[in-house]
């Protein structure tokens, strides 16, 4: 046999007969703890969204989407009379009604316009100007992304210190040092929803500014990790 080869063979057996220093290093050499914990922030909504909607009935498909058209597009003009609101459709549904025979005696669409905005004033004004034509669907308040990053980073830090703290508390309690093996940060906030539904149009002398009241989400943060506590 070629001496190359013997060589390389006797190589190749001595590397995985040892054992790997960065597998026996990635072993426990003591006790493993899991715990976790979390942190909370304040952050003010600062932002809004709502969807408005135009919605009818009727028996000529063609021509019930030529009434919630220029509907839409009628809504869509007054909004862009209000730069600071951003305004985009959001879809278009069209489907069949029934009659007590389970035949198709007509047809409903419903067509709807999506907004966002920092501005509540101008927010406010617009929806009470667009429910002379349309409903509003729904309205949600929550942090914009620069809010949310801020009081995201300030839980961040408190849960990084009360992980820390609470590591410590445990290895003081066994009278052990320690060390972090591992950690996982996750994110999450639930910002209120409020739900604005209306049944009927709204003439144009009773249209009105909508009060919009925008509180504060929790923005939390949760660290789950792991710290090793020497044997000895």
């Amino acid at each position: 046999m070629n001496r190359y080869l013997i060589v390389l063979l006797a190589v190749i057996f001595v590397f995985f007969s040892s054992p790997c220093p960065a597998v026996e290093e990635a072993k426990p050499k003591g006790t493993l703890v899991d715990f976790s914990v979390e942190a909370t922030h304040s952050a003010p909504n600062d932002m809004a969204r709502a969807t408005a909607y135009a919605e009818a009935s009727g028996a000529n498909p063609g021509e019930l989407a030529k009434r919630v058209n220029n509907i839409i597009d009628a809504a869509l003009k007054t909004a862009k009379t209000f730069p600071k609101i951003k305004t985009q459709s959001s879809g278009v549904r069209t489907y069949p009604t029934y009659g007590k025979e389970g035949r198709i005696n007509g047809w409903r669409m419903r067509s709807e316009l999506d907004l966002e905005t920092l501005d509540m004033a101008a927010l406010s004004e617009l929806l009470g100007r667009l429910q002379e034509t349309l409903a509003v669907g729904q309205l949600s308040l929550l942090p914009s992304p620069e809010t949310r990053k801020k009081a995201e980073g300030e839980a961040t830090l408190e849960a990084l210190a009360a992980f820390q703290a609470k590591a410590k508390l445990i290895a003081d309690a066994l009278k052990k040092n320690y060390r972090i093996r591992q950690m996982n940060i996750s994110s999450g906030s639930q910002p209120p929803v409020m739900p604005m539904m209306r049944a009927s149009r709204m003439s144009a002398m009773d249209a009105a500014p909508s009060p919009i009241e925008t509180g504060e989400s929790r923005v939390s943060v949760t660290i789950s990790g792991q710290i090793e506590l020497p044997l000895e």
